[in-house]
């Protein structure tokens, strides 16, 4: 599907009547494939308008939040989309996720209802625990008497009109400080970063395009860029669970489904380069391959580029913009290695120094945007959505950069204090205050250190208080076992050291550069 075949009622309201366009379009073909299970684009527009009637005959209403704590499977996009139509706000949830997380989501939302998977069921209990009222449970693969089985969620068709400005997704991004913030993204947000891929003249026909969708659908990459842009668009998606990632797995289905594109992390191109059947595998189908969350090796660029045939083109976004802002793919001049390109078509940027003013070519300052794909705000958080935008509405992305004279830029520094680990978004703060919690901490503080694979890692230096014996009180198994019950897995330390004090400017706050330089 290109622009001209939009109707007029397209641009406006409900943004799930895209795909209802889409399967006008080219209903008959496949949307998606599930090892082997496939969906075409009209039983997708059924599903979820089905899906849709089935939460309202549960009680849910136009402007609820449903929680999806969902793996990567066709019942996540079908319920995403039915949620939409629904009138329901979609926030998702890594599923990785566990006690604490969940229920923080769970209170911060006030979910009506809550999708999961069987596998996951056990997590979400232990979350539910901690709040004080019963959301509607529906459940992939469950036969727990007290869930809704997800394939019995069924009703009349339904389709609720919404306003520009009303919340269709409710993602969560942590902060530097403080508790994590959810992310509201109207169905004009969500429109405006579909619709920039819709243009005459493409690469492709539409039905020929296949995507293989690795990255979680939790994260706004893998929701926004790598299934429903495609799908939009009337292609095809290949969706496999991020849990069971496998570079040679992906290198085989490339090969095998003529796959014409792919979006992954670092981690992911050096596992396909490091495999032992690199090389092996003819990965010429791919039109397109993308990275974004942390820069690549030169080396291993170099090393996929050469043997599948195809540039790696680095883009940039925020979970606050919806995914991109920036991508070196639709750039005037092609690919540039080390940059994130050119804005988006729809972006406006600029980058400012500490008083706000723009900055030269070449030098270096805060990157801001602006656009149609840019949130609406913090859920219920006034002064921090205050603080992250200017006056002007431009959003802080809290992020260091630098444009050279054809207007390409790049990412240099982060002034927001993150971990950036295998794509992952990992904030120290939220690791610190777990170990203030601890009985044996008397004070800890957390940052990155390099890794080979995952760009970095979170490493723990922890001071125990004055009755407790490092090492013998308490151990660093005891330690790593406690982040892994409390907090997603890729979060936890993968390295714990106990030292006597943390070190500190005269001022009294913790001097992280030189834990980092250690």
């Amino acid at each position: 599907m290109e622009l001209d075949d939009l109707s007029d009622r397209a641009w406006e309201g409900n943004a799930a009547r895209l795909h209802d366009e889409t399967a006008r379009h080219h209903g008959d073909a496949t949307a998606i494939e599930y090892h082997s299970t496939t969906l075409t684009h009209e039983e997708l527009r059924e599903e979820s308008a089905r899906f849709a009637g089935g939460l309202a005959d549960l009680g849910i209403e136009p402007g609820d939040v449903m929680l999806q704590y969902l793996p990567n499977c066709p019942a996540y996009l079908i319920g995403a989309l039915g949620a939409m139509k629904a009138g329901v706000a979609v926030s998702p949830v890594n599923p990785q996720y566990r006690r604490r997380e969940l229920a923080y989501q769970l209170e911060d939302t006030q979910a009506s209802v809550v999708v999961t998977h069987a596998m996951l069921l056990p997590h979400l209990r232990e979350g539910l625990e901690e709040i004080d009222w019963d959301p509607v449970l529906i459940g992939v693969a469950s036969t727990d008497d007290d869930i809704h089985m997800f394939e019995s969620v069924r009703g009349e068709e339904t389709f609720v009109e919404r306003a520009d400005d009303d919340i269709a997704l409710l993602p969560y991004t942590s902060g530097t400080t403080g508790k994590p913030k959810g992310v509201q993204l109207t169905h004009r947000n969500f429109r405006a970063q579909i619709c920039v891929t819709l243009r005459p003249g493409g690469e492709l026909e539409a039905e020929e395009v296949r995507s293989l969708v690795w990255l979680p659908l939790y994260h706004i990459t893998g929701f926004t860029h790598t299934a429903w842009q495609p799908l939009i668009r009337g292609g095809r998606v290949y969706l496999r669970s991020a849990a069971n990632w496998d570079g040679e797995a992906a290198m085989e289905l490339i090969e095998a489904e003529a796959i014409t594109h792919y979006v992954g992390v670092t981690a992911m191109y050096v596992d396909m380069v490091n495999s032992d059947a690199f090389g092996e595998y003819d990965l010429s189908s791919l039109e397109t391959a993308g990275e974004g969350g942390a820069k690549m090796s030169i080396a291993v660029q170099e090393e996929f580029e050469d043997v599948a045939g195809v540039d790696i083109g680095e883009g940039y976004g925020l979970t606050e913009t919806n995914g991109s802002t920036h991508t070196q793919s639709r750039s005037t001049y092609g690919l540039r290695h080390g940059t994130i390109g050119q804005p988006l078509r729809m972006t406006d940027c600029k980058i400012v120094d500490d008083s706000g003013d723009e900055v030269q070519p070449g030098e270096e300052g805060e990157l801001l945007v602006r656009g149609p794909q840019v949130m609406k705000g913090y859920h219920e958080m006034p002064e921090a959505t205050a603080e992250a935008f200017t006056e002007r509405g431009y959003f802080r992305t809290g992020d260091i950069a630098r444009r050279d004279d054809d207007n390409y830029y790049e990412i240099v520094d982060r002034k927001k204090h993150m971990i950036n680990t295998a794509g992952y978004n990992v904030y120290p703060s939220e690791l610190e205050e777990l170990l203030s919690e601890h009985d044996a901490v008397a004070e800890g503080a957390v940052v990155g250190i390099p890794d080979e694979r995952r760009n970095e890692v979170p490493k723990a230096y922890v001071v125990t208080t004055p009755d407790i014996e490092p090492g013998v009180d308490i151990t660093t198994e005891e330690l790593t076992e406690y982040f892994l019950d409390n907090v997603a897995a890729y979060k936890h330390p993968r390295e714990i050291e106990f030292i006597d004090e943390l070190p500190r400017t005269t001022s009294g706050k913790i001097q992280k550069h030189r834990l980092e330089d250690e």
